[in-house]
This record gives structure tokens, C-alpha cells and sequence, in this order.
């Protein structure tokens, strides 16, 4: 259990990890017992990425489903005979919500009658073992792995198993789609599957497929991360018609779908997650004229708004096209605002099929170099702050400003941006006080040593002459005076004359 944990933890995206927490406290409150299933399991355990999120509730998922509206989620549709809810999650994330069943089936190839049921029959009746996975998100089991079926051995030995000798008859479209996981993941089809796949080939069930569920898996390409791969493995097994006679007989486009996968790679590599479901159905469908994409699209159920906007799509990417290499887009803000706004799929449309150097041009600097600045916008607020400038409107249109003056080269570096965040925002710059002290105390210092070395020569020379004066008044008292030589024998003869007297005394 600990090991699903970090999964859910580790490899979920913090949107993804914020509608999980969601649903589940929705489900806490509904009553109803909350999984992920399906591929959002088979992808976590397997280290794809994580595309969608599926969840299998023990009731009725309309129910989260409007609650998670008010939140701002999206329902794309809603099947409410399966009980079936596609979702665009808030933080944009998709996925579906569903009500855990049992299809009955009376004899093999009928209709199947549904039953509402827990989530341990849910999974013993899907396609294949590798879709019958499911990761508890109850509070008293939250982790816990569920596995009937077996698929994760599955999983490890790179098989694609499916779990009933009468999986094809009794749905014939996972014809297509035992495929389309093999090529998608790389995995071979398990030997006893393989069997039942030859069989069901062999009696026809590739023509029983009904053009609605060949249209879930025109759906389901178009959705692919390597789309090719999977329709080159429909066409070898000649499963192409079942989702289109004209289809199979002109083929796909792929080199327009080779050009918009390198363009998904450069968009993930920008920080992007894109969703091309759009141009890649177009691009699918790309040697079709419009009338024959437009009878395809409604034969596989398409809805008319789906329809319409599927082939209005390249007209549309053309009109934004026209727009960006017009004369309003001249500066790099304005192109920066527009393309901000513009759909991802029509920017890789236009980067995928475009031959306009000034538009693409100008893509590119929007994903390589104006998104990066922006992001390091909040650095420029925190520079205009600290100059004592107060938040609010003013404070917004001056980093704006800003911002558009980066885009044109300017701002780079945190001096340049200084001056123009003073410049803008009436900041004058502080009086230079401390270099004037510092001169100040620069000059006093010089006078004082100045003064220092006056006193030292003044002490010297002072020095200098008393040992002068020394000198010259040892050298007077080394040298006799002519009376002191005749005065010290006077002084002697009266010295002595007393004697001499005092002698004769006695």
C-alpha cells in the first residue's frame, strides 16, 4: 500500500492531485465508495505519463460531477444510460467519472444488460487485465491496490490479455483497441488473445463493429501520443475500414501528422501540456476533401457542433494567423497579449503547417523567450516595491510597462531595470550622502596627516637644533681658557701658603 501512496503522491501533477482530494471528498460525503481505474492506473504503474484521470464511483457520478461544475469543471458529455460522465476537470485536467457495473451479457454478441454493481465485478467484466486495475481512495483503504485479474503480471511481462474467450464477439471494437494498446505501449498480444483475435478475424466481427464505437476510436487516436503507430497497425491487419472505407483506401496523412508530433514534443518542451486532439483528427483525415471528412465524422457520431467545429478548425487557425502578421501585432506586446489568449491547438496547427515567417517567427519568441520573462515578472514587482512604491494601479500598469519594455531587449539586467522603474514610477534616487562623508573624512584624514607630519618635521628640526646647541656646548667646555691655566696655580700657592704658615706654627 505505501508503494501506491508515493505513486499518487509522486506522479500525479498538483492539479491532477488537487481533483483527486476532490473527488474523493465529494465521494466521503455522497456516501459512495471512490477508485481510480482504468488507464490512469495502467499509466501510473507503468511510468507513462498521466493523460487523464478515470474514477469509478459505487454510485451515482452525475451527482459529484455538478458539484464539481461549481468548482470549474466542465462536462464535456454525459452518457446517462452507462452512467458515463466525461469531464474537463478544473486546472484543466480531463478524465471521466463513472458508475461501477456488470454487463450481462444472455449469449455472446448480444446487447448486454447493465447492472449496477461494486467495483470488484466492475473490473472482472473490461476489455483487457491491463485495464482491470483500480487504486482505492476511501479513507480507510486509501491506496490499496485492486487487481482480480491479475494485470499486473500482465504489465510486467509487456502482454495485452484480454480476460474472456468472447471479449471480440461480445464487443467486436476491441478489435481495434487490443491493438492500439499493443502499439501504444510497445507490448505484444498474449498467445490465447491472439487466438481469439485470428478467430474473431476470421468470422468477420471486423465488419460488425458499429461505426459509433469505430468513432470512440477515431476519437481515441486522434488522442494518441504516437498516433501512426496505431494506424499503421490497423492498416497492416486491414482494420482501417471499419473506421472508413475511404479511409483505408486514401490513407492517412502521415506526414502532417509526423510534422504536428514534433511540434507536441516542442510545446512539452516550452512547459506545456498540450491537448491536440483537433488538429491531429484533421490531420488523420487530411487527404479527405471536406464533404468526405464531414460524412466520416457524422457517421462516427460525431455530434453536428463537433462536426462544425472539427472542420472549421483550419479556417479559424488561418483567420488568428492573418491577425498575428497584421500591422496591430507590430510590437512584441501586442503579439504577446493575442497569442496569450490563442488556443494551443491552433498555435500548433499554425507551427505545424504554416509557411508565414512572420508568424512563426513570432511563435517562437512567444514560447522561447516573452513567456520566460513574464514568468520572472514578479521579480520586476518585487524590484518596484523596494523602491517604496505602494501596490495598487499604478503599481500594476508600471510593471506592465515594464514588461513590455523587456520585450523589446530593454530591462535586462537589475541596474538597467532600476532606472526605469525610477524613471517610470517618479522615484528619484536618494542623496548620495555617505560618498560625501566618506570624501569628507577622506580630507580630513589627508589634512591630519598633513598636520602629523608638520609636527613630526617641526619636532625634528627642534630636535635637531638642541642637539646642535648639545654639541656646540660640549665642544666650548672641552677647550681651556688661557686664564684658567695661570689661575689654577695661584689657587694652589694660596692653598698651599696656609699650609706652609700653619706648619710653621707648629
Amino acid at each position: 500500500m505505501p508503494d501506491y501512496m508515493f505513486l499518487l503522491e509522486s506522479r500525479l501533477s498538483p492539479e491532477q492531485r488537487a481533483v483527486m482530494l476532490r473527488v474523493q471528498e465529494l465521494s466521503a460525503a455522497l456516501g459512495f465508495n471512490a477508485y481510480l481505474t482504468g488507464g490512469t492506473v495502467r499509466d501510473l504503474v507503468t511510468g507513462a505519463s498521466l493523460r487523464d484521470l478515470d474514477f469509478t464511483v459505487e454510485g451515482n457520478p452525475s451527482k459529484i460531477a455538478h458539484e464539481l461544475e461549481k468548482g470549474g469543471a466542465r462536462i464535456i458529455s454525459e452518457d446517462e444510460k452507462l452512467r458515463h460522465v466525461e469531464v474537463l476537470f478544473a486546472g484543466d485536467c480531463e478524465g471521466s467519472i463513472s458508475a461501477a457495473r456488470d454487463d450481462h451479457y444472455v449469449r455472446p454478441g448480444t446487447r448486454p444488460e447493465i447492472r449496477w454493481s461494486t467495483i470488484m465485478e466492475d473490473l472482472r467484466r473490461r476489455d483487457f487485465s491491463l485495464n482491470a486495475i483500480a487504486i482505492s481512495l476511501n479513507p480507510a483503504s486509501r491506496g490499496l491496490l485492486l487487481d482480480p485479474t491479475n494485470g499486473l503480471s500482465d504489465i510486467e511481462r509487456a502482454e495485452v490479455r484480454a480476460l474472456t474467450i468472447h471479449s471480440f464477439t461480445n464487443q467486436p471494437v476491441r478489435l481495434l483497441r487490443v491493438l492500439r494498446f499493443a502499439a501504444r505501449m510497445g507490448f505484444k498480444i498474449e498467445q490465447r488473445t491472439q487466438e481469439w483475435f485470428d478467430l474473431a478475424i476470421e468470422r468477420n466481427l471486423q465488419h460488425t463493429i458499429a461505426p459509433e464505437d469505430a468513432g470512440g476510436e477515431l476519437r481515441a487516436v486522434a488522442r494518441e501520443e504516437r498516433p501512426s503507430v496505431v494506424l499503421k497497425a490497423w492498416e497492416e491487419r486491414d482494420l482501417l475500414e471499419a473506421i472508413n472505407p475511404v479511409l483505408a483506401k486514401k490513407h492517412p496523412a502521415y506526414d502532417a501528422i509526423g510534422r504536428l508530433m514534433r511540434v507536441r514534443e516542442d510545446l512539452f518542451t516550452a512547459g506545456f501540456r498540450p491537448r491536440l486532439a483537433a488538429p491531429m483528427l484533421l490531420a488523420i483525415l487530411g487527404r479527405l476533401k471536406k464533404r468526405e471528412q464531414a460524412n466520416i465524422l457524422q457517421k462516427a457520431g460525431f455530434r453536428s457542433a463537433e462536426v462544425e467545429s472539427a472542420l472549421g478548425f483550419e479556417e479559424e487557425s488561418l483567420e488568428a494567423q492573418r491577425e498575428l502578421t497584421g500591422r496591430k501585432m507590430d510590437a512584441p506586446i501586442d503579439a504577446f497579449r493575442f497569442l496569450e489568449k490563442l488556443p494551443l491547438d491552433q498555435i500548433a496547427y499554425l507551427m505545424a503547417e504554416s509557411n508565414k515567417s512572420a508568424a512563426l517567427s513570432k511563435i517562437r519568441a512567444f514560447l522561447n523567450k516573452w513567456r520566460p520573462v513574464r514568468i520572472a515578472l514578479p521579480a520586476v514587482a518585487t524590484e518596484l516595491e523596494a523602491l517604496g512604491m505602494p501596490r495598487g494601479a499604478k503599481f500594476d500598469q508600471i510593471v506592465d510597462q515594464v514588461f513590455a519594455m523587456q520585450l523589446t531587449g530593454r530591462g535586462k539586467t537589475p541596474e538597467e531595470r532600476e532606472k526605469i522603474l525610477r524613471k517610470l514610477s517618479g522615484i528619484k534616487e536618494p542623496p548620495k550622502k555617505k560618498e560625501k562623508e566618506k570624501k569628507a573624512s577622506k580630507g580630513a584624514d589627508k589634512a591630519h596627516a598633513a598636520a602629523a607630519m608638520g609636527d613630526a618635521a617641526h619636532k625634528k628640526h627642534a630636535a635637531a637644533k638642541i642637539e646642535a646647541t648639545t654639541h656646540a656646548a660640549k665642544g666650548t667646555a672641552a677647550r681651556p681658557k688661557p686664564h684658567a691655566k695661570h689661575a689654577a696655580p695661584a689657587s694652589h700657592s694660596r692653598s698651599a701658603a696656609p699650609g706652609k704658615k700653619s706648619h710653621g706654627r707648629k
